[in-house]
């Protein structure tokens, strides 16, 4: 144990532990996202959306070995450790360097640095807060109108496709989604050097993989909701006749 808070205490250590637990939450995006576009296929059998299959699936993984949303639970406890120790280390790192230069400078010019890496904090910020609303309105129904229509539990693609019928919760994804496209963009490829993954050989493909990541994220997450604002899917009540008679 002294060992690894010796470790966390160094700055090379707070890098790194900034660089696996930004790998792992980049990881929970992709495979989130990849459950979401599953609001794109036709519906299972009897019907029902095969989001909302997915999102039983999740609610239910490893029944009945494993009792009823344990991996769930354990899953978000996993991510949510390390979206606290992503954020307490990348505070504690920003405030080491304004330590370092109490007085700040007239002017700067930055040569190496990319605007994506100059407003990592700013973007992580607005990722944050995104998030916190996210869940709020999705996960644990908090909004309520006229931010969000009441949730469903269980109905997913109608819960979603009521949300995003409102102008203003569209907008408001898309300018998430761009904080998210941008901090990928930057904190991908900065993962990576700190674990020394870099090398001038490779270097070119690493960018390549954090740009192209971001670009992914960011159409990606943004292709359900538009084409359901869009009336471009079905909506609920072609799919799922118990959940338009909840909402009834």
């Amino acid at each position: 144990m002294r060992r690894i808070s010796g470790f966390y205490q160094s700055l090379i250590g707070k890098k790194a532990v900034v660089a696996c637990t930004g790998l792992v939450l980049l990881g929970f995006l992709v495979l989130h996202v990849i459950g979401n576009l599953k609001g794109f296929l036709p519906p299972a059998a009897g019907g029902e959306p095969d989001i909302d299959v997915y999102a039983h699936f999740l609610r239910n993984v490893g029944e009945p070995l494993i009792p009823h949303l344990v991996v769930l639970w354990g899953v978000r406890i996993v991510l949510g450790t390390a979206l606290v120790l992503h954020v307490v280390t990348v505070l504690q790192l920003a405030a080491h360097n304004r330590g370092a230069r109490p007085i700040r400078y007239r002017g700067a010019e930055h040569v190496a640095a990319t605007a994506p890496a100059r407003w990592m904090l700013v973007t992580g910020c607005a990722v944050l807060f995104f998030l916190i609303l996210h869940l709020l309105q999705f996960t644990f129904d908090a909004l309520g109108p006229p931010i969000a229509p009441r949730a469903n539990f269980g109905c997913v693609y109608q819960n979603l496709w009521e949300a995003f019928q409102h102008g203003g919760v569209l907008l408001f994804y898309v300018a998430g989604m761009a904080a998210v496209g941008l901090h990928v963009f930057h904190g991908a490829w900065s993962a990576l050097q700190t674990l020394g993954i870099d090398n001038p050989d490779r270097n070119r493909g690493l960018r390549a993989f954090a740009t192209g990541m971001a670009l992914f994220l960011f159409l990606a997450f943004l292709s359900l909701p538009v084409a359901m604002a869009l009336g471009v899917i079905p909506e609920p009540s072609a799919y799922s006749a118990a959940c338009s008679a909840s909402a009834a």
